[in-house]
């Protein structure tokens, strides 16, 4: 039976093309709904840019038909503009009724009325229109098309169990997948494989979509880093192997993320030349103003979003300085322990003039061709699936784009996402079977003791 989809302006902002991914439904979009994308077709950032394609993809729709009659969409279903029947009185008392949303609960709640029996449900992504909502006795529904419908987010990795023999021959080259294995099993997933009849006998192996292989990185160094923990090796694995174009690495705060990548990258681009440029990514989801009110060029407003990034970097040049200091002193030379007196600053501003960092935001995306390079997407549980395809399609040749965030709940300011909404874990689900793409989850933190023991305990 077909069923009536009211939609609330945050859907729209979620994702400008949803208009399309209701089926054989009618959607229908109340006017302050639009007048509302009006209003936000200005803001900076994802908000305002969503707000503009979605008013594009209307007008386009426009052209089909009158949007107050209702259009027939070409892969099945209607879109309407509802104009009228807004009606406080069927409200309860205690709304404010000044508000765009209480506008669109009267509208809702007077067109389940007029379409009964007709299912009528208003989706939204905000939890306060939703608790409303519920309260002024409507169905709400959240936006349901991009969510992640597992209860549990790929990690990329196994444990299990192999005869000695096989793990010998893991390590010689490689073996096929073993029959004992009755789960689907993804491209460049991981497998920590444990002897069953010899104890201590073990290995880290990775899938490359024919045979479990052994990791070929083990030994490497990036810009003085060494992976701890048997995740940051996978992961690191993932990022310094060429044919694996798309790295995303999820983990708490202090587990690695950012320092792996980012090492890497000065590695891949500075050292080895195999790549032409660092390309920074984060998107600017604030509590307060967003990057429009901040004085300066865009890598000045930028600076402050950026910290993340910084702070790797200062860790890593410290590491290298030490490393170099120690490789001097073992030739009997005297050397001064102090740290050299450029700064963060600098050694970005230096490598900046030079077009081979860049620092960005989503804003500037839009039309860019990235090739040869290397991208580095922070915070990518703050971005919407639209933004995150957005990003992946500015890929050209020779680059390779890694993505790093914690999809957790309480890591996300963006209203418009959630734990399994968001456009970090909607990619890794997607691109997931491919080849060309690789994910690693990071359990422990390395930061500190102290960091270790909040992430854990609060």
């Amino acid at each position: 039976m077909v069923k009536n989809y009211i939609l609330d302006t945050n859907v729209m902002i979620h994702d400008p093309l949803c208009f399309y991914k209701f089926e054989d439904n009618c959607v229908i979009i109340p006017i302050i709904c639009i007048e509302e994308l009006d209003h936000l077709k200005n803001r900076e950032g994802m908000v305002g840019y969503h707000a503009r394609v979605a008013a594009r993809e209307l007008s386009n729709i426009r052209k089909l038909g009158s949007l107050s009659e209702g259009v027939h969409l070409p892969d099945g279903g209607t879109l309407k503009i509802e104009l009228n029947h807004l009606d406080y009185n069927i409200l309860p008392d205690g709304l404010d009724m000044s508000k765009n949303d209480t506008r669109i609960l009267a509208v809702a709640k007077k067109l389940k009325e007029v379409y009964a029996p007709t299912h009528t449900i208003l989706v939204t992504k905000d939890l306060y229109m939703a608790i409303k909502g519920d309260a002024v006795g409507l169905e709400v529904q959240d936006y349901q098309n991009d969510r992640v419908t597992s209860d549990e987010l790929y990690k990329g990795y196994y444990d299990i169990q192999l005869y000695s023999e096989q793990i010998d021959a893991i390590y010689a080259g490689g073996i096929p997948l073993p029959e004992s294995i009755d789960f689907e099993v993804f491209p460049n997933a991981f497998f920590h494989i444990k002897s069953l009849d010899r104890e201590g006998h073990e290995i880290i192996a990775r899938y490359d979509g024919t045979q479990l292989v052994p990791l070929k990185y083990t030994n490497d160094i990036s810009w003085g880093l060494v992976p701890i923990n048997r995740e940051q090796k996978m992961a690191y694995e993932l990022l310094m192997e060429p044919e694996v174009h798309f790295v995303s690495i999820t983990g708490g705060a202090g587990s690695g993320k950012t320092i792996l990548a980012t090492a890497v990258a000065l590695q891949k681009v500075i050292e080895q030349g195999q790549y032409r440029k660092i390309v920074f990514v984060r998107p600017v989801v604030a509590a307060g103003n967003e990057i429009g009110y901040l004085p300066g060029t865009e890598e000045e407003k930028l600076r402050p979003w950026m910290g993340s990034f910084y702070d790797a970097i200062e860790n890593l040049v410290d590491k290298k300085v030490l490393k170099k200091q120690k490789e001097v002193q073992a030739k009997g030379r005297v050397v001064y322990s102090e740290k050299p007196e450029f700064s963060v600053d600098d050694f970005i501003d230096q490598y900046r003039r030079y077009g081979v960092i860049e620092t960005k935001t989503f804003t500037y995306m839009r039309g860019r061709t990235l090739s040869d390079a290397l991208v580095i997407v922070d915070e990518a549980q703050e971005i919407t699936p639209h933004l995150a395809k957005l990003m992946l399609t500015r890929a050209g040749f020779g680059s390779k784009f890694v993505f790093i965030g914690d999809p957790s709940d309480n890591q996300i300011d963006n209203v418009l996402v959630d734990a399994k909404s968001n456009g970090l874990v909607y990619t890794i689900e997607k691109m997931k079977p491919s080849r060309l793409t690789g994910h690693v989850s990071l359990k422990q933190v390395e930061r500190s003791p102290l960091a270790k023991l909040a992430e854990g305990t609060m």
